[in-house]
């Protein structure tokens, strides 16, 4: 019989019945596809920073024992889905077969290199093996296959740009694109977090006309976001105490606080150091998959902060070239990028 049209790959849950892949348990990664899914042959995985962290914490900083863990999961899970930090990251792989019922069919054709811009938590995924960690770049290169349903989006690779730096920057495009909607010319924007989505923010808030602070533990993080025009100045504080993060922002804008606050921070617990250097009526972007909802809510009500809390869509019509738009337009931040992260 053939399979019917599910283009949110309902049929691909084994557990719990009824839920949609993201959240499901356990999926299903195996083949034939079906008429409106999509078949890839995966070349990358990059994992979300949270994950990997929390991975490499959690086993050691070991090549080996990381592919262990990450092979693990998605044995068990059928999906790159971190059961601790709940997140996935996305994937770059060629094309092997079109459904005949897929929207993209006139668009794409097999051979053609994308990266999918959906998150591995909800991308059933079959690995063959890890054939290298990058530990310093929370990626991993891989033989195996993915489904991608109807509904997923995705974006072909560019000719200009190496598959790893398109996959280092694609992986947090749903950042800057939002950055883009929310900041305006002089205002003050705090960045939490020095990283790929950071620097990206950095680059962005700077392109709307904001003054830019980026702040991060590490000196050598925020010196070079400064040192490549990203941000005005940078801040080392640890983003997990809420009052150091507060006083050196109070400093920093006289008393007067930001605008926006994004947080792009890959560690858990910098809720509130975000909601307190943000002013009165400011709006507070999380980007981090380490945020806590909970913490979020309840900790701007007993502070007596009225801001606005927008949790961070993976997803902007646009973003993805928005994206590749920054790395070209800044050529030190491409540089950065291929230096840093790919």
């Amino acid at each position: 019989m053939a399979r019917t049209l599910d283009p949110y790959g309902l049929s691909r849950v084994i557990r719990p019945a009824g839920v949609l892949p993201q959240a499901a348990e356990v999926l299903d990664p195996s083949l034939p596809a079906g008429p409106d899914e999509l078949v890839i042959d995966v070349d990358h995985l990059n994992i979300d920073a949270a994950s990997f962290k929390q991975i490499k914490d959690s086993v050691g900083a070991e090549p080996e024992r990381i592919a262990a863990e990450i092979e693990r999961i998605v044995s068990e899970r059928g999906k790159m889905h971190n059961p601790v930090t709940g997140s996935g990251g996305m994937l770059i792989g060629r094309i092997r077969e079109i459904g005949a019922a897929h929207p993209a069919r006139e668009q794409l054709q097999p051979g053609d290199r994308i990266a999918t811009l959906v998150s591995l938590t909800l991308t059933p995924l079959r690995l063959e093996a890890i054939t290298k960690v990058h530990v310093d770049n929370d990626r991993v290169d891989v033989k195996g296959h993915a489904i991608l349903f109807a509904s997923g989006i995705w974006a072909k690779l560019p000719e200009d740009m190496a598959d790893t730096l398109s996959l280092a920057a694609l992986d947090v495009c749903g950042a800057p694109a939002l950055v883009e909607r929310a900041v305006s010319a002089g205002q003050t924007v705090l960045v939490l977090g020095s990283g790929k989505s950071g620097a990206l923010c950095c680059a962005q808030a700077k392109d709307n006309g904001a003054r830019v602070l980026a702040l991060d533990i590490s000196q050598k993080a925020v010196d070079t976001l400064v040192g490549l025009g990203l941000a005005d100045e940078g801040i080392v504080a640890d983003a997990t105490k809420p009052v150091e993060v507060l006083e050196k922002i109070s400093a920093a804008t006289g008393g007067k606080l930001c605008d926006v606050v994004i947080n792009c921070a890959s560690v858990p617990r910098t809720e509130m150091g975000s909601i307190l250097a943000t002013k009165d009526r400011g709006r507070v972007v999380f980007f981090s998959m380490a945020t806590s909802f909970t913490a979020t809510a309840l900790g701007a009500e007993g502070v007596g902060k009225d801001v606005d809390l927008l949790m961070g869509n993976g997803f902007a019509h646009g973003h993805a070239e928005l994206t590749l738009d920054l790395l070209r337009k800044h050529p030190a931040l491409r540089r950065h990028f291929e230096e840093r992260f790919a």
